[in-house]
């Protein structure tokens, strides 16, 4: 009878470790040149060994229902324990070349928790690493959104905007958080590049799913940026020279509990321009060269091994002047024109969070911010023209004198300050069996002082201004135009506040074969005006996703698995910071722009380290916000409305093969259907689509294909050789009827005078040619290992495709001749010339 209970108790044993174990990847790279380890040998709780594979990975069998404790060795290197929690199913170790150092201590790696970059199948795609420095290091301004723009699901926006669409999404929707701080507006230069340098930043990740409920506050995509973390036991020093700014990092350690890390960039853009004056003519209009100046600070301390503080803070300013001079003389026309522009802007934000393990299994977070954003924008355009009448136009309009003068001034200045407050709180619990329920809450205060004043010259057709009497129905000849200045002045000091409130539960089986995500998001918005306040519904936005994991280890295939999600979404529009009193917009009716996502997606992992993943997904975009502007003789009026829709289809595909010895890379592709209605639309108001009269059309920023390789080739272990090849369809182009001449009777009511005009209308046909970027990248490493110096030696060649590939587009003509520049027809997407850039890094 006891032998029989014995063996019985063996064999449950045995079956325990089936019936209640889960398989996770360990990742094992060298921590300074972050290669991965092919051969590294993991030390498993029950004495079984596993062998990392090329790409320095490896599957481990563990217990479900206790933490165990794993050992990493290879040859040459320190070795390291690491302990799997509970919950997690990937986690990453770096092993530093020989030594004592930490010789001993335990390396506690924990499970990843909410906001750590992470690649999900139907909900974000994350990039981190030698994947971003290779893409986002290269160019005139080294920007994370260069290597963004080439995920899937991301629309080609070119070189010269860092604000794409996200599947189909308008690209002003895409809202961004940099370690936890949301940021609606993270660019310099008003939209050219973006707030995050890659030599400040660890990782990012890209929510374009159906994500989850903890987060929202936008309709289209969220961009989580993680900012490089301090050494808690070393000083660590990184320098960095590239073609236009010098970047300074530098940690300081607090005694194995923490670290603090500040990390500068300057740009130095003053010494290329005035060398470029002496050669280029037009370079000679740069007053001030556009330049950036950045700073960030990122700290941690953990006073108890479950209680840390954490901190970040940043602030960046940019700016530019130029002023622009020019005359010429023609038999026909003689004219002056001078243009002066300045641009300064500015932000920031402080955000601090406290970390508290009550329990192994609950996780307390609070996080609390402040931030603003300042722009000053001061300009205006002059024309003094001189135009000799021509013989046919004063016999048919019977004009006196033989030749008219026109003088113009117009002018703009804005001065934008946006203050906000964020609050959060989040509370995470593993409930036991594969369950986990979360739930927090947030409030963010933001305050929109607008001050601008525009005054510019109009020109409308005689059917269009009919209502306003004479001059325009007695002198204005049939087919002809009048002339009118327009002032556009606003001044608005507005106050939102947004509630949000998340709750959420988690499931997943035994071996991660079923997994299942049901959460429910609430924001509200109050909104508060200078002198009235609106009142809004609150929105309800319910989530469900769930992950099929089908196969493993059958062949071929290292896994297989399927995704299905659907959810609602919701953002607030950047048009309510304009709202004023004259808009008359009543209680309840200013809404959030909402979205309905589904989508189904598979990855497939394969042997040999490649991953297929295919996403198609579906969106219907319902109270979208637009703003109506209708410019007239008699004042400029405004008018906001919230019935906007947005039909939005297409699929995701991507080819990846992960980091190896000679060469890794990645291929993807992007179909994009994508169609918008403007309802309310009226055909004299200027705003998107306001031509179709309320029909279906596609946005501006629509493109049905994009493409992009990504191929790294590695023939030595210190060389590296990058190639990006792009493909992305046209955007929509505009019918354009022939340059004709045309009567236009001037603002002082008396004067006619002969332009040219070209019409141009909405087509769901026309499209602007394909864009083809190419570019290289030759990177040199070096890493000494008795005093742990490591850097790199860095040149880029971008729009290598000008050399070959002029895309012809729009062609300007002038507009007192008709005379057509034939030269002005190509259509670029980035600077129209081949760019070198080189860089240089360093760190200790």
């Amino acid at each position: 009878m006891s032998k029989k209970f014995i063996a019985g108790i063996i064999v449950l044993l045995f079956l325990r470790n089936f019936l209640f174990a889960r398989d996770v990847e360990i990742f094992v790279e060298d921590i300074d040149l972050e290669l991965p380890l092919e051969g590294a040998v993991i030390l498993s709780w029950d004495g079984t060994e596993y062998t990392c594979d090329e790409g320095g990975r490896v599957m481990v069998t563990v217990p479900d229902d206790r933490p165990v404790a794993l050992r990493i060795i290879y040859p040459g290197y320190e070795s390291r324990r690491l302990t799997i929690p509970l919950t997690g199913d990937r986690f990453d170790v770096a092993l530093r070349l020989g030594g004592d150092i930490m010789e001993g201590r335990e390396l506690v790696i924990e499970a990843r928790r909410p906001g750590a970059s992470e690649t999900k199948s139907g909900r974000s795609v994350a990039i981190t690493g030698e994947n971003l420095a290779r893409t986002a290091e290269i160019g005139i301004v080294q920007d994370v959104m260069t290597s963004i723009k080439l995920l899937p699901g991301v629309g080609y926006a070119g070189s010269l905007s860092a604000m794409p669409s996200i599947r189909g999404g308008e690209p002003g929707d895409l809202m961004a958080a940099l370690d936890g701080f949301y940021i609606s507006q993270p660019y310099h230069w008003g939209g050219i590049v973006s707030i995050f340098d890659p030599q400040m930043v660890e990782s990012a990740q890209l929510s374009h799913g159906v994500f989850s409920a903890r987060y929202g506050h936008t309709i289209s995509g969220l961009l989580e940026v993680n900012s490089k973390k301090p050494s808690s036991l070393e000083t660590e020093l990184d320098i960095g020279i590239s073609t236009s700014a010098v970047n300074l990092n530098l940690s300081f350690p607090f005694g194995g509990k923490g670290g603090l890390l500040a990390m500068g960039k300057v740009t130095y853009w003053d010494p290329f321009v005035w060398l470029a004056k002496q050669f280029v003519p037009e370079v000679r209009y740069i007053r001030v060269a556009p330049y950036i100046r950045s700073v960030a600070l990122t700290g941690n301390y953990r006073f108890t091994p479950d209680l840390e503080l954490t901190a970040t803070g940043f602030f960046g300013a940019d700016g530019a002047s130029a002023f622009y001079d020019t005359a010429y003389d023609y038999t026909a026309v003689s004219s002056k024109n001078t243009m002066s522009f300045d641009w300064k802007n500015g932000l920031g934000f402080l955000n601090t969070g406290l970390t508290y393990n009550p329990r192994p299994t609950m996780i307390l977070k609070a996080n609390a911010g402040a931030g603003f954003l300042q722009t000053a924008m001061e300009g205006y355009i002059r024309n003094d023209v001189f135009v000799y009448y021509s013989p046919e136009f004063k016999n048919q309009y019977h004009v006196s004198g033989d030749y008219y003068h026109i003088d113009r001034l117009q002018n703009m200045a804005l001065t934008t300050t946006t203050v906000n407050l964020q609050g959060r709180m989040d509370f995470d619990w593993e409930l036991g069996s594969g369950f986990l329920f979360a739930a927090g809450v947030q409030e963010l205060y933001s305050q929109w002082i607008q001050d601008e004043n525009f005054r510019v010259f109009m020109e409308r057709p005689k059917e269009e201004l009919i209502q306003f009497g004479p001059p325009y129905t007695t002198k204005v000849p049939d087919g002809g135009y009048a002339s009118f200045l327009a002032a556009i002045p606003i001044n608005v000091h507005n106050h939102g506040i947004t509630t949000s409130a998340y709750s959420l539960l988690e499931y997943s089986g035994p071996r991660k074969i079923f997994g299942a995500e049901l959460g429910l998001r609430m924001d509200h918005l109050y909104f508060i005006g200078r002198d009235f306040t609106i009142q809004t519904t609150p929105v309800f936005n319910p989530r469900l996703n769930l992950d099929f994991n089908v196969l493993k280890d059958k062949g071929p295939l290292d896994a297989l698995s399927f995704t299905l999600g659907t959810g609602l979404f919701s953002s607030q529009n950047d048009l309510i910071s304009f709202i004023s009193a004259q808009n008359g917009i009543k209680d309840f009716e200013l809404t959030q722009n909402r979205s309905w996502t589904s989508i189904a997606g598979t990855k497939i992992d394969l042997t040999g380290g490649f991953t297929i993943t295919l996403e198609g997904y579906f969106k219907y975009v319902f109270n979208r916000a637009y703003e109506g502007l209708d410019l007239t003789p008699s004042g400029s009026r405004t008018a906001g409305h919230f019935d906007g829709e947005g039909f939005i289809s297409g699929f995701d595909m991507m080819l990846q093969k992960f980091e190896s010895r000679f060469w890794d890379g990645w291929i993807s592709y992007s179909f994009v259907y994508a169609r918008y209605r403007n309802p309310s639309a009226k055909s004299d108001e200027l705003t998107s689509g306001a031509d179709v009269n309320g029909d279906w059309y596609y946005p501006s920023f629509h493109r049905f294909h994009t493409l992009n390789l990504i191929l790294n080739i590695k023939p030595v272990r210190f060389i590296n050789i990058a190639f990006r090849f792009g493909l992305a369809s046209g955007t929509p182009k505009s019918d354009t009827g022939p340059i004709h001449a045309a009567p236009l009777l001037l603002e002082d009511g008396e004067t006619l005078v002969e332009v040219y005009k070209r019409s141009a209308r909405y087509s769901d046909t026309n499209r602007m040619p394909w864009a083809i970027p190419l570019d290289m990248k030759f990177s040199w490493y070096f890493f000494n290992s008795r005093n742990k110096v490591q850097g790199e030696a860095y040149l880029g060649l971008e729009n290598l495709q000008t050399l070959f590939y002029k895309p012809k587009g729009y062609t300007t003509f002038n507009r007192y001749t008709g005379q057509e520049d034939e030269g002005s027809n190509t259509a670029t997407y980035s600077l129209p010339i081949p760019m070198i850039s080189f860089g240089y890094k360093w760190s200790y």
